[in-house]
């Protein structure tokens, strides 16, 4: 590992409080079946990603605590209100993204994305805690270059209820407030670059597997694979001009050059644009 990088303590005060924010949103309702405008694709993709959520944002939060643990008891306190902030954000995650499965549930899908990341995370158990920040970091990363993409392409989630468009829209800008918390604790725990590029390569390639497998099983399960439109609006929306692909890929490899860091996604000021106009839909109530 490389030498611990020793963050300025005044800047970390200054940049590291996250507000927890309560969203607006009453998911007990239910929604309809194909909520993302009618179209089957675009729906059981989001579906799909909504499964892995719970479980992910729990070992995030899990990786990121005992991480600091690991640092000298001096930066363990400059860390204090980040890592608060980053567990209460994706704690809220967590919930509501559990509320929405449970009513994907009930519309009869299945959930197999967090068994095969609960398989994932019993093999990795015992390695070195700087493996599972490095895997965080990466993750972020993901998410981070996504939300971008669900406030720059308002078509992703075109005829989406409002309260559901709400609610993608709201964790991706809170994705891209926290997506160097990861990223800045592996630095500091004296990760290198040479492992947090190959932990991406491998957390790629599984989540392009996993994220396919699951909307596939959705698709299978609600008798929409076998319409030629499912395909139409899945070649729309993932290689379209203004698709998954065109607004992610480059970004995304962005993270394999040397010096990267995720404040180089120049997105603060169409998140925080996009909270001012939201601010009748969350409260603040830490942070």
């Amino acid at each position: 590992m490389n030498a611990p990088i020793e963050l300025p303590v005044a800047a970390a005060e200054a940049a590291r409080r996250l507000p927890i924010r309560r969203l607006r949103v009453d998911l007990s309702k239910g929604f309809p079946k194909l909520w993302n405008g009618g179209q089957a694709f675009r729906t059981h993709y989001m579906n799909a990603l909504s499964f892995s959520f719970p479980v992910g944002e729990q070992v995030f939060i899990d990786s990121v605590r005992k991480g600091v643990e690991l640092l000298p008891a001096d930066q363990q306190a400059a860390w204090a209100d980040e890592v608060r902030g980053f567990v209460g954000q994706e704690a809220t995650h967590r919930f509501l993204h559990g509320q929405f499965n449970a009513e994907l549930e009930r519309q009869g899908l299945v959930n197999h994305w967090q068994h095969w990341a609960a398989r994932r995370i019993k093999r990795g158990e015992n390695m070195h805690p700087i493996n599972h920040v490095a895997a965080t970091a990466a993750f972020e990363h993901f998410t981070a270059v996504m939300a971008t993409g669900f406030l720059s392409h308002p078509a992703w989630l075109e005829g989406a209820p409002p309260d559901l468009a709400l609610l993608w829209r709201w964790h991706a800008v809170e994705e891209s407030e926290h997506k160097a918390v990861a990223f800045d604790l592996y630095r500091a725990m004296g990760g290198t670059e040479r492992r947090r590029i190959l932990w991406f390569v491998y957390l790629a390639a599984v989540f392009l597997v996993e994220s396919s497998r699951q909307t596939f099983i959705n698709l299978w399960r609600t008798g929409l694979w076998w319409r030629p439109r499912t395909w139409s609006q899945a070649a729309r929306f993932l290689f379209g001009r203004h698709g998954l692909w065109a607004a992610c890929l480059f970004p995304l490899l962005r993270y394999l050059r040397p010096g990267f860091h995720p404040n180089q996604l120049a997105d603060a000021d169409e998140m925080a644009q996009w909270l001012q106009t939201q601010r009748d839909a969350y409260s603040i109530v830490a942070g």
